[in-house]
């Protein structure tokens, strides 16, 4: 796992400095490669070939550099027996395939990457992502200049004058994360995962090609996958086993008390003796650190409780501007400390990201899939005249959420039904990117795919994409820690979406095939257990530990206010708005992450000036 950067016709940066800015991503060693007017670099951390595995990587005319893991690399050298091979690195194989396949050879790829390729041939470079976005790339592009990052940070460190998309900030609080390609900053757009970008050195004008569609996998005919559950518990064996053995190094597992994580570790532990699984133990009533434990002592694992100590004010901006935007998943703070903890004995873990998100394992997935929306629409009754739930994890909590779903569509539907920030507290105004999320849904109303379907594409293509993801490479890099995820690896990604809904939802249970999975690995306990995710005491940390810095940071002249009225900002932090407390907490800390992105924003650009 690494960090890669580059510019084109730049003369001003300091290449000290950028490769600084990586040096989280990959401490093992680091590199760079000039030709003419293109600066390549390199930040590396050493699973594959530890020896031999060193970039920028050259082949005749074509220079890589790779950020990912290609886990079925060896497979793949059958495919190209006229080269000499003089690594046993996976970078090597993937720019062999590219000399030779070009463009198709990213189809026969099961991995995570970002990468930059140079064709000296043809005098440009090339760019592209993995087919979900696993791994992050962002380019900067105007007239005459052209940089790229694995990091936001690195761009904002290194190109002047930088100014803010206010579509992206108004788009940030009215779904909680930036959606497509966008990034918070003006000319700064993200790689589409899936997508490749060529840039011509010498004139800048970009073309991109997709290599893969999630929309077009889904709109394939179903016909053919019958749920067989032994199929699937195949396939998620050769995911997991890729993922272990394209490793140097020690492999360890995250562990909670969810299906996902322990049916990877169930099956890991096979593959591994004494495998290291960690888990997080919170003193709250989401804590499954004894069901975890239960888990690692049926598999045998060398298990590592992780209690988690958190020290929000020294911290939580640290860990926030890592993210190089506004960020407001709140597990983004258990997730940085676990991956610190985890660091001391792996460099190298498996998680059950994707799960969740491709067989159909949130509540509102149930209400997708039986339309229910639609059912409560006819009858519902107008929320003014109920009364506020009290928790969180409530049947009425749910039956009250789906009532005031069931009076919306299109994007406020689809906020609701997903982060429930500002919806049914503040109105935002409607912008171009929001028109884009409209004709989005549009289309999906007009696609062949089923109420779930829609719903599953929806969560990938957002909230795993756009925040899960981030999330999992930012909280890991931070503290040069690889992270990999069978559930998305490519065979597991096919099964997945090829499946009936009826294997995913059944009764009121999420994850039917999952759940079945469990049950045949031995894992019975587990299989009747209700989604839980990775929660954090917001309520708390926003009346005590983080209230004094809330308070300062929204006082006043706030950036904030461009898009919130200030009236409505007092009443929240003075508890006078008539939200649940648990809403409340969701908006001041939405809010106060938008304040410190800013904050920092301004530290870096006050004394520069247009590029």
């Amino acid at each position: 796992m690494c960090g890669i950067a580059g510019y084109i016709n730049f003369h001003d940066v300091n290449n000290s400095l950028l490769l600084a800015d990586l040096y989280h991503r990959g401490p093992d060693d680091q590199g760079n490669y000039e030709h003419k007017n293109l600066n390549l670099f390199h930040s590396r951390l050493a699973i594959q070939d530890i020896e031999n595995g060193k970039q920028p990587l050259v082949i005749g005319d074509y220079v890589i550099v790779f950020n990912g893991e290609i886990y079925n690399h060896q497979e793949l050298r059958g495919l190209l027996p006229e080269f000499k091979f003089l690594t046993n690195s996976d970078t090597e194989t993937l720019l062999s395939l590219f000399i030779k396949f070009k463009y198709k050879a990213f189809d026969l790829i099961d991995g995570m990457f970002a990468f930059a390729i140079l064709d000296k041939s043809s005098n440009k470079i090339i760019l592209g992502r993995d087919r979900i976005g696993k791994k992050p790339l962002y380019y900067y592009k105007n007239k005459s200049k052209f940089f790229f990052a694995s990091e936001l940070n690195a761009i904002l460190n290194h190109v002047k004058g930088l100014s803010i998309n206010e579509s992206s900030i108004n788009s940030y609080l009215k779904l909680g994360l930036i959606p497509f390609e966008a990034s918070p900053y003006k000319d700064v757009l993200e790689i589409k995962p899936g997508n490749l970008l060529e840039v011509d050195l010498s004139t800048l004008q970009t073309s991109e090609k997709n290599f893969f569609s999630l929309f077009d996998l889904y709109d394939q005919s179903k016909e053919m996958n019958k749920g067989n559950v032994y199929e699937l518990d195949h396939i998620l064996e050769k995911s997991i086993k890729r993922r272990i053995s394209a490793s140097d190094i020690e492999v360890g597992c995250f562990l909670s008390g969810g299906i996902d994580s322990s049916l990877i570790v169930a099956k890991s532990s096979q593959m591994v003796d004494k495998l290291k699984t960690f888990t997080v133990s919170f003193n709250n009533e989401f804590d499954e650190s004894s069901i975890a434990a239960a888990t690692s002592k049926k598999f045998s694992t060398d298990h590592i409780e992780l209690p988690i100590r958190f020290n929000l004010i020294n911290d939580l901006e640290k860990i926030l501007i890592a993210y190089g935007e506004p960020f407001m998943d709140s597990s983004a703070i258990p997730s940085y400390y676990i991956s610190r903890a985890a660091k001391e004995h792996v460099s190298v873990i498996l998680n059950g990201d994707g799960a969740d998100e491709l067989f159909g394992g949130y509540r509102r997935h149930v209400q997708s899939y039986y339309n229910l929306d639609k059912l409560f629409s006819k009858f519902c009754i107008p929320p003014k005249i109920l009364p506020r739930p009290k928790t969180k994890m409530s049947l009425y909590t749910y039956f009250y959420r789906l009532n005031s779903i069931s009076r919306k569509d299109g994007i406020e539907k689809y906020a609701s039904q997903t982060y429930d920030i500002f919806q049914d507290a503040y109105s935002f105004k409607e912008d171009h990117m929001s028109k884009r999320i409209e004709d989005l849904l549009e289309e999906l109303d007009n696609s062949n795919l089923d109420s779930l379907e829609k719903t599953l594409y929806m969560d990938t293509s957002f909230g795993l994409q756009n925040d899960m993801l981030k999330k999992i490479d930012i909280s890991t890099m931070q503290n040069s820690l690889e992270a990999r995820s069978p559930f998305l690896g490519v065979d597991v990604l096919n099964y997945a979406i090829s499946l009936p809904s009826k294997y995913k939802i059944s009764g009121l249970k999420t994850k039917r095939i999952l759940r079945d999975l469990a049950k045949i690995n031995d894992l019975n306990y587990l299989s009747e257990f209700p989604k839980r995710g990775f929660e954090v005491p917001l309520e708390n940390w926003v009346d005590n530990d983080l209230r004094e810095l809330i308070n300062d940071n929204l006082s006043s002249n706030t950036f904030s206010e461009k898009y919130v009225d200030r009236g409505f900002i007092d009443n929240i932090i003075n508890k006078k708005e008539k939200v649940h407390s648990y809403k409340r907490a969701k908006i001041l800390w939405s809010l106060n992450a938008l304040e410190i992105w800013h904050n920092h924003y301004k530290s870096i650009t006050k004394n520069s000036s247009k590029v």
